[in-house]
Parts: structure tokens; sequence; C-alpha cells
């Protein structure tokens, strides 16, 4: 018995003795799953859908504790309401309940809807509450009418996101002016998508744009902002499916002002987009003066060269606003320049290219007999010299053959500026790739319009290769490309130009239309590539990611 006992006694000790091991063995908690669901409005006071609204104070509960991000951005009141005529809460932290107070009196017999896009989100996983949308009526009804579409750019191939679309009543004091000084009736947004939708309209006829709306006033900033519009007005309720384009239109020219550099340069500065807007230099001047005009490439600026005259001061003419007005540029703290030529063309020399000398200075005569080009054997290679249309480079004209190696030598007076001066003896060296290192590309058009177009290759938005001029057969090879990602962009090129037109508003005139390959090229080295573009049949865009017509609709408050 005793014996019994003693072994009971060490199997209870062994018993407790391994589970105070197995409780002080450290382990990490697992957790739950990650909350991905979003926060779920559980009541809103006033109700959704009020008629007769005539309440301070609007407030959304949620069953659980939310945050507001990016609110003004994503609140989207339509018809729109000023910042100054409402506040919202929480301004910061966390809350179970958004409340929007009223400082303002609403319009009389109107239906306001209110869209808060994504800035609803949950505070522990910021997972968002998408497109809550809450309605109330002034008057004793609620309009239910809807426009919906789609915006796209009419020129570039992606298209940016929070877009405004903007609704105007086709009424006595409308006209085409309306857009840059009175506010819409109804506002709505394609928020981070492409896509839009307008909800709660009443019947009617309307005027409707999209806008980048740059500052967010809800006016047509012409030199900021892009637009698009229709050529017609739209009818409620038959109008339903509504697409633009949107577009930048040429900003409206005018001079800014003139800058003194030195005793022989003056800068002319301007705003939006010189074509042949005149200016002229009025001061009295010795007959052997002379002048030149280049434009910046970095900047929408005139340089102003001129010798053959010492001076004090310069004067200019110009046209501002219709009126002539003149500009005397006085000399002083002139900054020193001397003539700085450079080779432009960067790495290797492509096989279609020729090389591109850079200059500082406008450069006026070319010596072709001073330059002297030699390949990897050493041998001199026949070269030319001609000077490009804005005098600022110079391109060397010599057989670019594959795998090879250039040694460029510019002998004094191969090149001279306006003033006469040249260089030093200048060496500039270059290469070439192999063959195998390019790859061809192959591209025939399909298209059923009888307007000429325009086929542009572009590599990381730079334009590698153009085609302003058809080709017998639309076939349109592109050679000896690097290897890389190519996009291929085709543009109606309606007046015959050659370059891309954009539209006018006030003129109601709609830019060219642009199309693209629907699919990024991918080229790689040795490789021929044949694609077929059809423009009738091109593949549509991936589809957007969310799309704002689907909305939730907030929920009636149970306790009224």
């Amino acid at each position: 018995m005793k014996n019994v006992n003693k072994t009971l006694s060490v199997v209870f000790f062994g018993f407790i003795l391994f589970n105070t091991i197995a409780c002080a063995k450290r382990a990490s908690p697992t957790g739950g799953a990650k909350d991905s669901i979003p926060p779920v409005l559980i009541n809103a006071s006033p109700k959704l859908n009020t008629v007769s609204f005539d309440k301070k104070e609007i407030t959304l509960t949620f069953d659980e504790f939310i945050t507001l991000e990016k609110i003004n951005k994503q609140l989207i009141i339509s018809p729109p309401l000023e910042s100054s005529q409402y506040k919202i809460y929480p301004v910061s932290g966390a809350s179970k309940k958004v409340t929007l107070k009223l400082l303002d009196t609403l319009l009389k017999n109107t239906t306001y809807t209110f869209n808060f896009g994504k800035s609803i989100v949950d505070f522990n996983e910021s997972n968002p509450n998408p497109y809550l949308t809450y309605t109330i009526s002034t008057g004793k009804t609620i309009d239910s009418l809807y426009i919906k579409g789609r915006i796209v750019d009419a020129f570039e191939r992606k298209t940016e996101r929070f877009i405004s679309l903007q609704m105007y009543p086709i009424d006595s004091v409308f006209n085409d002016s309306t857009i840059y000084t009175d506010k819409p009736l109804y506002v709505s947004s394609s928020l981070d998508t492409t896509i839009y939708k307008f909800q709660n309209l009443r019947a009617g006829k309307y005027t409707i744009i999209a806008l980048e709306d740059k500052t967010g006033n809800y006016f047509f900033d012409q030199n900021i902002d892009k637009i698009g519009y229709l050529d017609h007005i739209i009818t409620l309720p038959q109008d339903s499916i509504i697409d633009f384009r949107l577009f930048k239109e040429r900003k409206k020219f005018s001079w800014d002002r003139a800058n003194f550099v030195n005793n022989h340069h003056i800068t002319l500065a301007y705003f939006g987009e010189r074509k042949k807007e005149p200016f002229k230099m009025i001061s009295q001047v010795s007959d052997s003066f002379e002048s030149l005009v280049t434009k910046s490439r970095i900047s929408d600026t005139l340089n102003y060269w001129f010798k053959g005259a010492q001076l004090d001061s310069l004067k200019f003419e110009f046209e501002i606003e219709d009126t002539l007005r003149t500009k005397t540029v006085f000399f002083k703290n002139p900054a020193k320049d001397s003539l700085v030529v450079s080779k432009f063309t960067s790495g290797s020399l492509e096989l279609k290219n020729k090389l591109e000398l850079g200059s500082n200075l406008p450069i006026t005569e070319v010596n072709s007999e001073k330059v002297i080009v030699t390949n990897v054997d050493t041998l001199q290679i026949p070269a030319s010299l001609k000077i490009q249309q804005n005098y600022d480079r110079v391109t060397v004209d010599f057989e670019v053959l594959p795998n090879d190696r250039y040694e460029i030598t510019l002998l004094p007076n191969a090149l001279k500026d306006f003033w006469g001066q040249t260089h030093d003896t200048i060496v500039f060296r270059t290469s070439t790739k192999k063959i195998e290192d390019y790859g061809n590309i192959n591209l025939r058009i399909q298209d059923n319009s009888e307007d000429p177009y325009i086929i542009e290759l572009l590599s990381d938005n730079k334009i590698i290769r153009r085609y302003d001029s058809p080709i017998q057969g639309n076939n349109y090879p592109f050679e000896l490309l690097k290897r890389g990602k190519y996009i291929v962009r085709l543009i109606r090129d309606s007046n015959g130009n050659k370059i891309w037109d954009t539209g006018n508003y006030l003129q109601k005139i709609q830019p060219e239309e642009v199309i693209y390959y629907w699919k990024e090229i991918d080229l790689r080295a040795n490789w021929d590539m044949n694609e077929t573009f059809n423009t009738s049949q091109n593949y549509p865009d991936p589809p957007e990611n969310g799309v704002v017509s689907d909305v939730t609709e907030a929920l009636d408050d149970p306790n009224q």
C-alpha cells in the first residue's frame, strides 16, 4: 500500500510539473483576421430623401469609429456650396458620427446631393465606405433623373482623375461666358476614376462641361484648366449617357517683360503660345545695327541679339490688349559671356541620327572644310556642317555605320557666331552600337477616315519617330530602334497642317482626334515586330478600378 501511494504521488507531481512548464512556454499571439470591412452607416438624421428640408444640421452615424480623409477634395455637394457655407466634423480624430452643419440658407425647391467619395474610412484599417451619397430636398419632391459617362484626355494617353463636371440650366441669362463668371447649378466629380455620374437632376435643358478645376473655384480659368464641352444642348430626361474629351486651350498670348543681359543680348518674355505676334525695336540706331531673334528652348522667351552700335538702352514696341505699348530696356550690370560649343547628342550615336552640337550664342556661319571626322581605323570620313533653324544647334552630317567609333575635330573658324567670334580647336568623340543591338517595328495602319493622319512613335513620353505624310500601302517602318517599350499615337490631322490642334470653347472648336494603339509594344534587341493598328477595331482601354456611379445611399434614421 505504501508503494502504491508513493507511485501516485510521483505521478501527481509529474502532472503538475508538466503543466507548469507548458504554461511557461512563450508563443507569438496569432491574432485575428485583418479587418477589411468598411464602416457601415446605421442611421441618418434627417432621414434619406427628406423633403421640405429646413434643418441646420445633418448627422450620419456608423457602426464603428471612423475618420475623414481628404474631405475637402472628396466631398462633392450639388448644387455646390462654398466651404464658408458649412462645417463638417470630426475635423480630426475618430468618431462614430459625421456631422455637417449648414451655416447658410439653401436654395428653395432644390434637391441637394452630398457625395462623400472615399473620405469616410474606419479608424483601424482605413477601409473606405465608397461613394456614400446622402440626398435631401428643400422642395416637396426629390429629383430623380441622372446623367453619367466617361472622360478621356483629348491628347494624352492617361487621363487625370478628380475632374469636375458642371451643369448649367439653359435660361434667359445663360450665354457662352457663363462658365467664366457663374457657378453651376449641379456639380459632380470623377473622383479617382474617369467615370462620373450626376444624380437627382430635374427635367429641363442644360449645357454641361468637364473641367480640370485646378483652383477648385467652379470657374473655367482658361490659362490653367483643361475643359471638355458638348456641341449641343442636352435635354432631360432624353439624354442620359454623355462622354467628354478633355483638352487644354491655347493660352492667350501676352507679352511679359524685357530684360537686359549684356550689350548684345536682351530677353523678351511672354505668356502663352506665340505664333506671329509682332514686336518692334523702335530706337534710333545707326545703319550698321543688326539684330537676330531666337527662341529659348527652356522657357517662353525670345532672345534678341544685336550688334553694330554703342548704346545705353533700347526701346521696344509691343501690342498688349489691342494697345501699342513701349518698353525701354536700360543697359546696366551686364553678364559676361563668350562662345561655348558643346556636344548636344548624349550617349551613343544612334544609327538613324546625326551628331548635334549646341551653342550658347547664335551660330550664323559654318565652314565644312574645317571639320575633320575619323572612324575607328583613323580614316577620314567626308562630313559637312549645317546650322539648324534656331541658330543654337549645328548638325554634323557624315555616314554613320554600326559598331564604330568616331572622333570629330572642329578647327578654328569651323563655326562662327553672330559677332564673328570663333572657337579654339575642339574634339568630340562618339560611338555606335552593333546592328544586333537594335530592333524594328513594322506598323500597318487600317483607317477608314478620309482625313489625313500623323503617326508618332513614343518612348518615355518622347516622340522618337514621326510620319506626317502618307506612305503608299499604309505600311510605316520604324527601323533601328533601341530595345524598350513603345507607344503608337495616331492624330487625325483634319486641317492638314501636320500638327495636333487643340480645341476652343468660345469658338466651338473641338480638338483633333487622337487614337492610341491599344497596347504597349515591348521591343527586344535583334527583333522584328509586325503590328496592325486598326483604328475602328482598336481594343478598349483596360477597365477602371472602381466606378463612381456605384454609390451607397444613406440609410434612414430608424428613430424618426
